[in-house]
């Protein structure tokens, strides 16, 4: 099979001929139909994750085809098409995996950083992290809901009960988590970088109350906030932005260091808190919520080969929504 594999941080993907992968008694053998692009690739390979094993096959919004079991799962596995999202194993017994908070396991392994991901034609994965997709999404629809998807939709369960939030950040997961909000009434106020008009515009086509730079003020203050962007000087514009009880969510893997601010921005129970990975939980009631939801992904597609090129035109935020990798 083909991969693209991360040899050394900060040099582009390498492509290898590697054999298929032998799945092991509690894994799935997936024939790749389609894997997302996701910024926490791009943090991978710049070397920003240093719990990251190389080398590495990136890529953790993987949707496939189940070709083969290990002998502890059932046949009826095979051919059935799964989403494979970031969290790929937990320890299962840690105080954290048996009080629901599986997602901040210590020894947890995540897809595509320590264990191989979804840029090649074919992956393993433990079944227990894989989700059934459903019928009604293809499969380039389906991929970045595992992770983009569902990042957002974890970071907006954390804001639940606010009328107006902000989006700061307006890429992959911002477009899909604005849909939800406005699928649950909420009014969104999104937030780019100052030059870019063309966010703007596409917040604003998707249901945006408002769109602005995020150094300007929003006509509303917000009772929550989202910062999808991984830059942590926005946590004081966004507190600034926030009323007194409201919170601040980094959904980040990544952020840069956050600049001190006076204590007047946090003061009036203000808080900052963030999002770490996702739980199965979280897969099965987002998955519940798009049944009556509907959420379209924008979608940019890339061939396998052209791995980098992608992850470049990502960085540079020359697409809105999301991009995705076919075989």
């Amino acid at each position: 099979m083909r991969a693209m594999v991360l040899q050394v941080a900060g040099e582009p993907l390498q492509r290898e001929d590697r054999p298929i992968p032998i799945p092991a008694a509690h894994q799935l053998l997936i024939k790749v139909l389609a894997c997302g692009v996701c910024r926490t690739d791009l943090h991978l390979v710049d070397g920003e994750l240093p719990q990251a094993i190389l080398p590495r096959v990136p890529g953790h919004e993987i949707v496939g085809e189940v070709t083969a079991v290990g002998a502890d799962v059932t046949s009826d596995w095979i051919g059935k098409r799964v989403g494979v999202p970031w969290l790929g194993w937990t320890c299962g017994q840690c105080a954290f995996c048996t009080s629901g908070q599986e997602n901040l396991c210590d020894k947890a392994q995540f897809t595509g950083c320590h264990l191989d991901g979804g840029y090649a034609e074919y992956t393993v994965a433990d079944r227990r992290f894989c989700f059934p997709i459903p019928d009604s999404l293809s499969d380039i629809q389906a991929a970045p809901l595992l992770c983009a998807g569902l990042i957002g939709f974890r970071a907006l369960q954390m804001a639940k009960g606010a009328r107006h939030l902000g989006l700061y950040g307006f890429g992959a997961a911002a477009h899909l988590a604005i849909q939800v909000a406005r699928g649950r009434g909420q009014k969104v106020y999104a937030f780019t970088r100052p030059d870019d008009h063309e966010g703007q515009a596409y917040a604003r086509s998707l249901g945006a109350e408002w769109a602005g730079a995020s150094d300007q003020p929003p006509p509303h203050l917000l009772d929550a906030s989202l910062i999808f962007a991984p830059v942590g000087a926005l946590v004081p514009l966004a507190l600034a932005t926030t009323i007194k009880g409201g919170c601040v969510i980094c959904a980040g893997i990544h952020m840069s260091d956050i600049p001190a601010f006076p204590y007047r921005l946090l003061w009036g129970e203000r808080s900052i808190r963030s999002v770490a990975n996702l739980t199965r939980e979280d897969g099965t009631a987002f998955f519940q919520e798009l049944q009556h939801t509907s959420v379209h992904c924008d979608v940019t597609r890339f061939a396998l080969d052209d791995a980098n090129q992608a992850l470049e035109c990502l960085r540079a935020g020359q697409f809105n929504g999301a991009i995705v990798l076919t075989p």
